[in-house]
């Protein structure tokens, strides 16, 4: 029989998970606008596991009301770094190592769900009307993209963002 977790069992499930090691998954988010869709990012990314966030440009920051409404506590357990220049964090994490990966509709994406990852990784994550600038493609490995079936060309960002993390969380080894 199926019964729904008390809010006691979800939170001690959430105690032995945060003993788990993150998933070498960065983050970087450039010009979002909506503090709500920060909000959002960050509560995804503390499900996915995210080693960090890097929100850059124009991207709020915390802590801010916006952000703590639909993050609800997010944005204190998943790390985080303000940066002006996405360029650099990128080129950065690049010297690194991180493969970077657009999250974007460009010409040869792949599918996210048929793209497989090499570890570690590093989603780039762009405006809401713009999505990832050419500066920013230019120092991209590969992107993938959700291919959409109706009227609409693309989901909300922070929608986005969330089928792609989860996605590339079973390909990225931990």
């Amino acid at each position: 029989m199926i019964r729904k977790l008390s809010h006691e069992e979800i939170v001690a499930d959430q105690v032995a998970n945060s003993r788990e090691p993150r998933v070498p998954l960065v983050v970087v988010l450039d010009n979002i606008r909506s503090l709500l869709n920060v909000g959002a990012i960050f509560r995804a990314a503390d499900g996915v596991g995210v080693e960090k966030i890097f929100l850059c440009g124009i991207t709020g920051y915390p802590p801010q009301v916006g952000i703590a409404k639909t993050a609800l506590g997010a944005e204190e357990s998943v790390p985080w770094e303000y940066r002006k220049d996405a360029v650099a964090v990128v080129k950065s994490l690049k010297s690194k190592g991180y493969m970077i990966l657009a999250l974007e509709q460009a010409r040869g994406a792949v599918a996210y769900e048929k793209f497989a990852a090499k570890s570690p990784v590093c989603l780039v994550v762009g405006n809401e009307v713009e999505g990832v600038s050419e500066a920013l493609m230019a120092c991209c490995d590969s992107a993938i993209e959700i291919k959409m079936l109706g009227i609409k060309n693309s989901l909300n960002v922070a929608v986005a963002f969330g089928v792609a993390a989860f996605a590339l969380r079973k390909t990225i080894q931990v």
